[in-house]
């Protein structure tokens, strides 16, 4: 019996590619192709479903690690690969935590989708061994520290340094030296030029 396999992407490029990953193969047979992460949560509910491909961002509605999330303490037999094509150094560490199956990135592709498919049906975990590294200015993401990083994720939010002292319950003056740091870094003149390239090219993303 083929398993029936979820796709779960706000995207159609992606979608199709998936769909015709599953098609490849007659251990799987297409459940349903789906654009929303709340529609997913609701058609794990009503359907038999074996895997699920999460995308992790959605444009609207929950995001994909939350409906992934929700999908396992509901089905926690239901196995679940999450994908994306964003670095967010995050991810990975949030997915193993809520039970996630696999990981793949869209971009790197070391490893054929139906390969992870296959090995995460068979009982494998199988993640990545590290995120991308991604160029933002003169440095690469891997160079910053997990700190500077936690710090430029709440930049992105426009937060000032004191939100982000708070937040992150350290002084103003350690976030405007992670700040200067990453400036140094990455060449940029202002802390709006570094937020802004590091949410676009997907290095840190504020849920």
């Amino acid at each position: 019996m083929a398993y029936r396999v979820l796709i779960v992407d706000d995207f159609t490029m992606p979608r199709q590619v998936f769909e015709a990953a599953v098609r490849q193969s007659e251990q799987y047979t297409l459940a349903a192709s789906l654009s929303s992460a709340d529609e997913a949560v609701s058609y794990c509910r009503r359907n038999a479903v074996d895997l699920v491909l999460m995308d992790v961002v959605m444009v609207e509605g929950m995001s994909g690690m939350e409906a992934s999330r929700q999908i396992k303490e509901l089905l926690p037999k239901v196995k679940i690969i999450m994908v994306t094509s964003m670095p967010e150094v995050s991810y990975i560490r949030q997915a193993k935590a809520i039970g996630v199956d696999s990981f793949w990135y869209k971009e790197i592709q070391e490893q054929p989708i139906l390969e992870i498919m296959d090995r995460t049906m068979a009982g494998e975990s199988v993640y990545p061994e590290s995120t991308p590294r991604v160029a933002i200015g003169n440095a690469v993401s891997t160079d910053f520290t997990e700190r500077e990083l936690e710090v430029l994720r709440e930049m992105t939010t426009g937060a000032t340094n004191m939100e982000i002292a708070e937040r992150l319950f350290i002084s103003t003056a350690t976030v405007k030296s992670h700040i200067e740091s990453m400036l140094q870094k990455t060449g940029f003149h202002t802390r709006t030029e570094l937020a802004v390239h590091a949410r676009v090219d997907g290095i840190v993303i504020k849920e």
